[in-house]
This record gives C-alpha cells, sequence and structure tokens, in this order.
C-alpha cells in the first residue's frame, strides 16, 4: 500500500504555484513564450502576430540586421526543431565550397567486345532526352564502323559486311561511384511512390520517375494513360474511370507498389469528362536498372538489341564511346533550391564523399565532410545540432534557429559565395516554392527563403530585404502541431511581410 504525504507550509505554495501555470499554459490557445528578446517595436509587433495566430505549435525564431549583425527579434533560438527541407540550406553552401563552380556529372557509354557499359556518374538532372542523345551517338558509331569479313572461293577475293551491332550482347550498368543504398538514414518506411520520395542512385535519370499523362476516356471507361518513357520496366493496371458528375467522385490515384519493391502500378479513382490532360510523376524501384533498360529499349529502336541487362563494373578494357557532360553544379544547385528537390541534394551530399575522400561516395562520408566544414569554416558547434541527410526527409535532422542564422549570416559576409547561394533561393510571390506565398506588388522589399515541411513540421528561412533596403537574415521554426501546415505558413508569411517595414 502507498501513502501519498500531504504537503505542508512551503511546499503548498509551490504546488499552488505550479498548479497555476499548469492552468495558464494549458488554457492558452498562443505558444510558450521562452527567452524572447529583441527591439522594442519589433518585439511588440511579432510577438503580437504570433499570440494574436491562436496556433498552438512548438516554434522558434530568430532575426539579425546583416550589417550591424545585431539580433532585432528572438524567440526560443538554441531550441532544436526538425527543420526538414531547411536542411538543404547547409547541403547549398557545402556543394559551392567544396565543389569547383564548374564542376559537372558525367553519364559515359563504354564498349568491348561483347558488352556496352553505361557508367552513372550522379547527375541528378539527367534526362531521358539525353539519355537518348548517348543512344543515337552510339547507333551512329557502330554504323561507321562496320566490319568486313574476307575469304577466298573459287579464285576470288569474296567480301562480306558484318554488323557489330549483332556482337553486342550485354549492357553493363556501373553505378559504383556511389554506395548503393537508395534511402537515406531516419527516412519513414512509408514514403511511398510519390516524386519526393525517389530512390538514390549514381545512374538517375527523369529524377528517377515515370511521368503518367491522365485523359478522360469515354464516360463510364478508364481515363486514357500515357507515360513516358514507353518502357516495359513498369506494369499498369487502369480501374479508373471517366465520369461526368461529382457524384461519389473518388480522387485519382496513381500508386507503385512500394510494400512488394515492385514496379507495378495500379490506377484508381475518377476523372471529369470535361477536364485537361494531367500530369503525374512516380518514382520506380531500382533507379540503375531502370535508367538500363529504358537506354536498351532506346538502342533497340535502332537497331541495336540489348539481350541482357545488368548491373556491374566497368572492364579495364573497355573504350569510351561518348560522354554526356550536365551543365556546372550551380545550375543543378538552383533547380535543387527552387524546387526542393530531395534526390539531388542526397546525390550532392554522396557526391562531396566521394571528392573529398576519393572514394566511394555515401550518406556517412558525405556528411562527414559537410559538417566538417560547416564546423572548420562556418563557426557551427557541430556537436550541438544533427545532420542525418542533406534533403530533410529524415525524421533524425535538428538545428536550431541560431545555426540557420550563423549559416545565413556567414554566407552573406563571404563575398566568394554570397550572389551564387543568394540566387538559388526561391522568391517570394516569384517563384519555387514560394511562387503562391508573401505576394506584394506594392511593396519594394525582396523576400529569398528555403520552405521546409514534414507532417507537423513547417520552417522558413532566409533573407529579406526591407523597404528600406536593410538585409535581415531570418529563420522560423515550426514543430509538433497536428492540424494542415496552411495555417503555421500563413503565420511564417505575415512574420516575414511585417519585417520588410520595420524601421530600426
Amino acid at each position: 500500500m502507498s501513502i501519498t504525504k500531504k504537503p505542508k507550509g512551503k511546499n503548498i505554495l509551490i504546488c499552488y504555484h505550479l498548479l497555476f501555470f499548469i492552468f495558464l499554459f494549458s488554457c492558452s490557445k498562443a505558444p510558450t513564450l521562452f527567452h524572447v528578446k529583441g527591439h522594442k517595436k519589433v518585439l511588440d509587433d511579432i510577438t503580437i502576430i504570433i499570440q494574436e495566430s491562436g496556433l498552438q505549435t512548438n516554434l522558434g525564431i530568430k532575426v539579425v540586421e546583416l550589417e550591424s549583425d545585431e539580433t532585432i527579434y528572438e524567440w526560443n533560438a538554441q531550441a532544436l526543431f526538425n527543420p526538414a527541407s531547411n536542411n538543404k540550406l547547409y547541403t547549398c553552401i557545402a556543394a559551392l565550397a567544396i565543389l569547383d563552380s564548374n564542376h559537372t556529372f558525367s553519364t559515359s557509354v563504354y564498349q568491348d567486345t561483347a558488352a556496352l557499359y553505361l557508367v552513372g556518374g550522379g547527375d541528378p538532372h539527367l534526362t531521358l532526352e539525353q539519355l537518348d542523345t548517348l543512344a543515337r551517338t552510339i547507333s551512329d558509331t557502330m554504323k561507321l564502323h562496320l566490319g568486313r569479313d574476307y575469304w577466298f572461293q573459287n579464285n576470288r577475293v569474296r567480301m562480306r559486311t558484318i554488323d557489330r551491332a549483332k556482337k553486342i550482347n550485354y549492357l553493363i550498368l556501373d553505378d559504383s561511384i556511389l554506395d548503393d543504398v537508395p534511402h537515406g538514414p531516419g527516412w519513414m518506411w512509408d514514403e511511398g511512390s510519390s516524386w519526393y520520395a525517389a530512390q538514390i542512385s549514381a545512374l538517375s535519370v527523369n529524377e528517377n520517375c515515370v511521368d503518367f499523362y491522365v485523359t478522360p476516356g469515354i464516360i463510364g471507361q478508364p481515363v486514357l494513360i500515357q507515360t513516358n518513357p514507353v518502357t516495359d520496366f513498369i506494369s499498369i493496371t487502369n480501374q479508373s474511370k471517366t465520369v461526368n458528375d461529382t457524384t461519389n467522385f473518388k480522387e485519382l490515384k496513381i500508386e507503385r507498389d512500394w510494400k512488394k519493391q515492385t514496379n507495378s502500378f495500379t490506377i484508381t479513382g475518377n476523372v471529369m469528362d470535361t477536364a485537361s490532360t494531367d500530369t503525374f510523376q512516380r518514382n520506380v524501384h531500382d533507379p540503375t536498372l531502370y535508367s538500363g533498360t529504358v537506354f536498351a529499349e532506346m538502342l533497340q529502336t535502332r537497331g541495336i538489341n540489348i539481350n541482357h541487362v545488368i548491373k556491374g563494373p566497368l572492364s579495364s578494357g573497355a573504350m569510351k564511346v561518348t560522354e554526356h557532360r550536365s551543365k556546372p553544379v550551380n545550375h543543378a544547385l538552383t533547380e535543387f533550391m527552387k524546387r526542393s528537390e530531395n534526390l539531388t541534394a542526397e546525390l550532392l551530399v554522396k557526391h562531396i564523399g566521394a571528392v573529398v575522400y576519393d572514394t566511394v561516395g555515401t550518406w556517412n562520408n558525405g556528411l562527414l565532410a559537410i559538417k566538417s566544414f560547416l564546423h572548420d569554416t562556418v563557426g557551427i558547434d557541430t556537436n550541438t545540432f544533427r545532420l542525418s541527410d542533406g534533403s530533410g526527409v529524415s525524421r533524425y535532422n535538428y538545428s536550431s534557429p541560431e545555426h540557420f542564422i550563423k549559416l545565413l549570416t556567414w554566407a552573406y559576409n563571404n563575398k566568394v559565395f554570397r550572389d551564387q547561394f543568394l540566387s538559388t533561393f526561391p522568391i517570394g510571390g516569384w517563384d519555387g516554392t514560394l511562387e503562391d506565398r508573401i505576394k506584394n506588388e506594392e511593396s519594394t522589399a525582396k523576400i529569398i527563403a528555403k520552405t521546409g515541411t514534414l507532417s507537423g513540421v513547417s520552417c522558413l528561412s532566409g533573407y529579406i530585404f526591407t523597404t528600406r533596403g536593410d538585409p535581415l537574415a531570418f529563420s522560423i521554426l515550426m514543430n509538433g502541431y497536428v492540424d494542415e501546415a496552411k495555417p503555421f505558413r500563413n503565420l511564417q508569411d505575415r512574420i516575414v511581410s511585417a519585417l520588410t517595414e520595420i524601421k530600426l
């Protein structure tokens, strides 16, 4: 039997105080204030916006005036949050600093007596058109080098032309510049078949996705489906229906059987007969084999029949036939930041590891190189945060507004990287993930920032150039809500918009 003693004297007073604060905060709809400081004018305006929102979430903010390095607003700035895609800020600046600005990614084709070799170099933006150009070059090269066989018969020299393409039996896929781990540490097992959850491979094409073009069919019949590429690598079961009213209407879904790790897609749901063609991107399982299969099919349309597509290392005796070189890395970084591309982030991390340590690129050595740069050069204490991937998909990432402000301040003050870094950001009300946010056509202020979203996570960090021309660095991190993200994004936008008009 347990006995609970009745508190006496001073203990009773402590209990009353504790109960009062529990009651106060449990009834409050606004986030609790911890370590709030800054300019009084800014402090009052921003705090009122936060409290009047009525939103319940864990919240951390820091805003710094860059010319003076003065903190003008701070709220829970040293608390750790899951940053979601704000993690890409680390990856972007590290890629600019560690990789040469003229650095490119190579995709090559080699040949020996019985095989072609498709060798991936980690290009995050290799397109189907570029892969097809490699196939056309291979075909043209083989036509220019037709073999001849001579023999002597009936006192005459006989000759016949040999099609060397018929001797090509294997297409061997070499993705060994990076390791073959397809998912990052801490990625959720049920991310599914969406574009943002594409598997990682040094041999990637079309963002490791298939494009599905959906057009209404005959009423009562399945919708019409076209894919790019057209490939036997996938199979499709079309259970959808074209309808002419919204009664019992079901949203169209295109899902890959990711649980069984197959490339079987099932299409369900409805499309109105008046709808225009829509496009859906869905990822594939085993992107290396996907790239190789599509390449083999491209070769086949040009008369080069590949009997076997397998993974393996490049033969030491093979000769390079053709190569595709990507644009310099800064072009990849702009696409990566504005569209928030997870595949690009992880390929960059592994590629950095391969370059710095001259070995196979992995998440471990890539992240080690990035953290070393952040610690030694930027001055971030990497013992106080956790970096588990390059994209922010991982639930193991933790950073604070303080960490991001230190990064943003360092990058702004670095004349070598500043312009390139700032040019990669989405622009408020203009493009990327901020195209439909923070619109104010009458204001002369400019906002460039990186978004970050996971379930229960919404973040925004970047730069504000106020109406007075003052440059600010800001970081707003929100975690732990259970509702839709839109109200929390709206709160971020209101905070940022208010900061554009401050007069210090």
